[in-house]
């Protein structure tokens, strides 16, 4: 196992330091390419990372279009990166870390200051991506969870919701994330902390246990679209009818039974199986 989490990282690693260049360049020159790029390094990642994925539903092809789902992990990130070519919004720390940083700065991250004097001009920001028919990614929870449940969603993120571009509401497309399967086998609630990393838990030893462990399923389930027109252009309604179509697809990757093999996916993923390794 620690074989395999030296190999990883060191493929971590070394692929993304040669990415990096390349997508500074693609950026700095405007080029279109700078939008899928990301999104074939997000693959490339999961494949190393032993993360399999089990699709459901499509991403909507409509623009403006803001995606919201549950958060449980830092694996969230280079999942929907490899799903949807589109920039997520991030608490405004994240640009601050290193290395990590500088890695949503180069996928377009809007980053959201929680001060109140700050607010505004946050709000134009995403208000001009989304009047360019821009995709955003919103993790409403504002926090990660355990992977077990769908903590509640803040309305406040649901204001973009109410922007109309050209006359038409900005579509929203809920979407799931369960980690449901370890190994070719269901996931249990002990086994689920090998990947979710929330509370107080310390970020490099649990990616290091991460990096020992097996290959992960996670099911990733689009649900239909909505606009807030729908729910009377009441946001708070519009988080919660968000809210109840996530936790409900949740809790049924979580309570159905994986299927023997992946049936959609990015690519031939590593099959080989690992035993759990134990928490700290």
């Amino acid at each position: 196992m620690i074989v395999r989490a030296l190999w990883r990282a060191a493929a971590y690693l070394g692929f993304t330091v040669a990415c990096l260049p390349v997508q500074v360049a693609l950026v700095t020159l405007g080029d279109k390419a700078s939008h899928a790029f990301p999104q074939f390094y997000h693959r490339v990642v999961l494949h190393i990372l032993g993360v399999r994925l089990d699709v459901r539903g499509r991403p909507s092809r409509k623009r403006p279009c803001v995606y919201v789902a549950n958060h449980c992990s830092y694996l969230d990130i280079e999942i929907l990166g490899a799903l949807i070519r589109g920039s997520f919004v991030a608490k405004a720390e994240v640009g601050d870390w290193p290395f990590f940083g500088l890695l949503a700065r180069l996928q377009r991250t809007v980053f959201v200051d929680r001060r109140r004097s700050q607010a505004g001009k946050h709000k134009r920001t995403i208000e001009r991506r989304l009047e360019a028919g821009g995709r955003l990614i919103l993790f409403p929870e504002g926090t990660t969870g355990d992977g077990n449940r769908v903590l509640p969603f803040k309305r406040a993120l649901f204001a973009t919701a109410q922007r109309k571009v050209k006359g038409e509401s900005v579509t929203v497309q809920p979407l799931s994330i369960a980690y449901a399967g370890f190994s070719n086998l269901p996931m249990d609630r002990e086994l689920r902390p090998l990947y979710a990393w929330y509370g107080d838990m310390d970020l490099l030893p649990h990616v290091w246990r991460m990096l020992k462990a097996g290959v992960v399923t996670v099911v990733v389930q689009f649900h239909p679209t909505l606009t807030i027109d729908e729910t009377g252009g009441d946001r708070r309604a519009l988080a919660e009818r968000c809210h109840a179509i996530v936790g409900d697809g949740v809790a049924a990757a979580l309570g159905g039974r994986l299927p023997p093999r992946r049936r959609r996916g990015l690519g031939r993923l590593r099959k080989a199986g690992a035993s759990a390794v134990s928490s700290k």
